[in-house]
């Protein structure tokens, strides 16, 4: 059991990294959720299930959701945009 925290470990570092340096705002959401995930499977194995679930309502679920409406809205808001340039254009 014990390499397999050491590299949900290793993951959960990988990912926290690779969330922040990701330029593409899909993928790094992606990536984000997976955090929250590996830290729920974490938060079960540390035995405090309250947590796990906690993480991963919140974390994978409530948050994702919140930030899949926001990059749609912001998708939303630059094709607007796009569209106003080229009909002036």
């Amino acid at each position: 059991m014990e390499y397999f925290e050491v590299l949900l470990l290793g993951l959960l570092v990988v990912c926290g990294i690779s969330t922040c340096v990701t330029k593409n705002l899909l993928a790094s959401l992606v990536i984000f959720l997976a955090y929250s995930v590996l830290m729920s499977i974490l938060w079960a194995l540390m035995k405090a299930p309250d947590l796990a679930v906690t993480e991963a309502a919140v974390g994978a679920g409530i948050s994702g959701i919140l930030l899949f409406i926001t990059l749609k809205k912001l998708r939303d808001i630059r094709r607007k945009a796009d569209d106003e340039k080229d009909r002036l254009s």
